[in-house]
């Protein structure tokens, strides 16, 4: 089956013939007798308990979301900070420590700086070459951590060689994969063995809800961990049943049933919609290069950017729908913002609306300079998040507010 097609027909099983998940708004599931409910407590058979561990519409969402990427197993969280929390967690322990590349979302990098407070320690590199990554790795390591498409540094790292890299010294690659969707890219297919997404992002489209993912792809030997011996039985399904029975049910990260069901309905359309973003954002990127009051425009679309040849490998059907430009000031990105008329100023990425942000004075506002240069959020750069729109109304709009800052 073709993927668009399955992005379409990726069936439920309903009594009645409902042709969309049904939203189960229960916090709990009743049992005709005691026995039942002590084998679904303690699985030994299959069935829901509480809606903070799992519900029949997460559930629907988390088996399409696996399809899509090629894994076994999914954890729908209540956002994509969620997801990685509970992914990170399950592997950690104080003591232990973790690569990661400095292309990251702010969230996520915050994140992981602060684990230092709780004894584990983040080693961020500077590079995303598989040999950058070899320089970090010690004893001590637990798994290496990277985006498909640094956001906002838009740099793509050698996922293969990375993954080649992991499995050769048993680590797990973990790979967010937000900012393209499984559209353009399946890291599960180039050796990952984690796929995180932000659901809220470009599977929703529509900004409606909040949600994130992990998609096990049930590749890794987890019984090389010491604190995973408990779940030897479940084999390489060991770290779904550890990150659900541990993490996922003690934090209460889970993501509300209405919440599963809106960031559903965005899967049919997602091809249709990606395809669009990347053309719409190609086109943009195009124009504001040629244009005399943008300082730099860093889309790898674009012909003599840096990784255009590794996207041209890496990605499918596009070049993501994200794209960002330098004005030469923090005051000229304000000005020029505050001019467009069809680009929404606020902090997300993956609308079917497109969006703008200064990343140096939101995102990253609590950074250092050195972290934000390092992490890519300078002072005059525009984060452009590039929606369905007509192209031409944005490259008017965008010139419009380019002459008014001139």
């Amino acid at each position: 089956m073709d993927f668009e097609t399955k992005l379409v027909n990726l069936k439920i099983k309903d009594q009645y013939g409902a042709t969309n998940t049904p939203v189960y708004l229960n916090n709990s599931f009743a049992y005709d007798n005691a026995e039942d409910l002590e084998k679904v407590f303690n699985n030994r058979a299959l069935g829901y308990t509480y809606s903070r561990i799992s519900n029949p519409s997460t559930k629907s969402v988390e088996d399409k979301l696996a399809g899509l990427e090629g894994g076994k197993q999914a954890i729908v969280c209540a956002s994509g900070m969620a997801a990685i929390s509970t992914a990170t967690l399950t592997l950690l322990e104080a003591g232990d420590e973790f690569i990661s590349t400095s292309s990251l979302f702010g969230g996520t990098y915050n994140l992981f700086k602060n684990y230092q407070k709780y004894g584990i320690k983040a080693r961020f590199s500077q590079g995303i070459e598989a040999e950058d990554i070899a320089e970090l790795i010690t004893d001590k390591t637990k798994f290496v951590f990277l985006e498909t498409l640094g956001n906002p540094k838009l740099d793509i790292p050698d996922i293969k060689g990375i993954a080649k890299l992991c499995e050769k010294n048993q680590i797990p690659l973990i790979v967010d994969s937000t900012v393209t969707s499984p559209v353009l890219i399946k890291p599960i297919e180039l050796g990952a063995n984690l796929v995180i997404h932000s659901t809220s992002k470009y599977i929703n489209g529509t900004s409606n809800s909040i949600g994130g993912v992990i998609v096990d792809g049930a590749n890794f030997d987890w019984t090389v961990f010491d604190n995973f011996a408990d779940y030897k039985r479940f084999g390489k399904l060991a770290f779904s049943v550890k990150a659900r029975g541990e993490v996922f049910k003690d934090f209460g990260p889970c993501s509300s049933p209405l919440s599963s069901m809106l960031n559903e309905l965005g899967i049919p359309t997602l091809a249709l919609r990606m395809e669009k973003h990347c053309q719409n954002a190609l086109e943009l990127a195009e124009f504001l290069a040629e244009h005399p009051e943008v300082k730099e425009v860093n889309y790898p679309g674009l012909e003599d950017n840096q990784y255009n040849q590794r996207a041209k490998k890496l990605f499918a059907n596009g070049f993501g729908g994200m794209l960002t430009l330098r004005v030469g000031s923090k005051e000229k990105a304000f000005e020029i913002i505050n001019n467009l008329e069809y680009f929404y100023n606020l902090a997300n990425i993956g609308d079917v609306k497109s969006l703008v942000i200064h990343p140096a004075s939101t995102i990253y506002a609590g950074n250092t300079v050195e972290e934000r240069e390092s992490l890519g959020a300078y002072d005059d750069l525009i984060r452009v998040s590039v929606g369905i729109e007509n192209v031409e109304d944005l490259k008017a709009d965008f010139a419009q507010a380019l002459v008014k800052n001139s």
